[in-house]
């Protein structure tokens, strides 16, 4: 009988952990991942990793916390072919409350599986800027551009069952309003203060992946943080305006400091590279052909003033010049897209600066005395070793030197160099 007892305890232990396992095996699970810039294709890479990486895991979901101006057609296109062909659902949450999801940032909200704001956000003003090297482009173009992001948004919305007229309006008149207006208006799903009670409001929802219907399990879920990696990070870095703004004039101040003074290689290292780092970023910006070619054409006026004598006419025109260009570089409504004043003004303050300091030392050192050749020894003074007239000998810094005079001047008396021909001085007496 004890050794039944025993066998029947052991037994119950052994169901019971089993049950605790099983139990905790169930346990929810939700990536998480954060977007709080602009949509740029590293952003891309990250949201579409993070779709890959939780549907490898097991994950039951991927909650995406989303606070955007926009950005990059191209970017946001290839988000939302992962968001529309995932075989997870992803939840897209606008939060916190002063969060938004303007522009590309809208379209991806609406192609998520659940679309969900929190107090206090907006989403809309999705008009098409023109993105990249050149701008906008002309009127015809960005009337094609306008009407192919329209029949996007709207065939998004058309599957996704969402209110096709607002984001009709939202395209073409840049329409945005706030989370409540747009739950009541049909635009998104939910309207969640935080995670907490998004998730309490997402049990048991069903939800379309694929050609299956899944209900999510979202009560005790576990929620795991995924980061950005590090080259993710450091490519959202470069793809920030005021960041690409700074590389590229540390670019243009490089090449110019080693075209001034040839030779120096490491200034010229560093220009190269800052270029090409900022023209990197400038492919996810609204970057303005106008304003690239101003900061170019000071950078033509400040080596010209070391060629040409203009009494600092050319350095003007170049400070004026970047300072145009600046203003122009970036042609974007919304302010996450331009160079912020704060980070311009002190950086033509310095970059101007530096211009001129390194024009006024080449045309000091050009106009000053020179140290090298026969052209050097004018004015100096030495002493007269014979009486000199038409001929004669002058000690000169350590050198005799044949000399003559156009008055004559007496043995011993001191002379000056006034000019050479060929081996022989011209000398004054002092």
């Amino acid at each position: 009988m004890k050794h039944k007892a025993r066998f029947f305890l052991i037994l119950w232990l052994i169901l019971g952990g089993t049950g605790f396992l099983s139990a905790a095996e169930r346990q929810p699970v939700y990536d998480v991942i954060r977007i709080d810039s602009a949509i740029t294709p590293p952003v891309a890479d990250y949201i579409l990793q993070g779709i890959d990486g939780a549907a490898k895991s097991g994950s039951n979901g991927l909650v995406v916390l989303l606070d955007t101006p926009g950005g990059l057609d191209l970017a946001m296109r290839d988000i939302v072919k992962g968001l529309l062909g995932a075989p997870i659902p992803v939840i897209v949450y606008v939060s916190p409350s002063g969060a938004r999801a303007a522009s590309a940032g809208m379209i991806i909200t609406m192609a998520a599986h659940v679309s969900a704001m929190a107090p206090g956000t907006n989403i809309g003003a999705a008009h098409p800027v023109g993105i990249g090297i050149g701008g906008g482009g002309d009127k015809v173009m960005m009337e094609k551009v306008e009407n192919d992001a329209v029949a996007y948004a709207i065939s998004i919305a058309r599957q996704k069952g969402r209110n096709e007229e607002w984001v009709e309006r939202a395209v073409r008149k840049s329409e945005s309003i706030p989370a409540d207006q747009a739950l009541q208006a049909r635009v998104v799903d939910l309207v969640a203060k935080d995670l907490t009670e998004l998730l309490e409001q997402l049990s048991g929802r069903e939800v379309r992946v694929g050609e299956n219907v899944r209900v999510l399990e979202t009560k005790g879920a576990m929620l795991r943080e995924i980061p950005m990696n590090l080259r993710q990070k450091v490519l959202t870095t470069l793809s920030d305006p005021n960041i690409a703004y700074l590389l590229f004039l540390l670019g243009v101040a490089g090449l110019y400091f080693e075209l001034a003074q040839p030779g120096a290689i490491l200034p010229g290292v560093i220009g190269g590279i800052s270029l090409i780092m900022s023209f990197f970023a400038m492919q996810t910006l609204p970057v303005n052909y106008a304003g690239i070619a101003l900061i170019l054409f000071a950078l033509i006026l400040f080596i010209a003033e070391i060629k040409i004598i203009s009494h600092g006419l050319l350095s003007v025109g170049g400070v004026i010049s970047l300072l145009l260009g600046s203003l122009l570089l970036f042609d974007s409504p919304e302010p996450a897209l331009r160079v912020s004043f704060k980070v311009m003004i002190p950086t033509l303050v310095i970059v101007s600066a530096f211009f001129v300091f390194v024009v006024s030392l080449v045309v000091k050192a050009q106009m000053g005395k020179k140290h090298t050749g026969y052209e050097e020894l004018i004015g100096a003074e030495g002493v007269a070793v014979t009486d000199i007239h038409h001929a004669g000998k002058t000690f000169i810094r350590g050198e005799y030197w044949d000399a003559w005079s156009e008055k004559p001047v007496a043995k011993g008396k001191k002379v000056t160099v006034e000019g050479i021909e060929g081996m022989k001085m011209q000398v004054r007496e002092i």
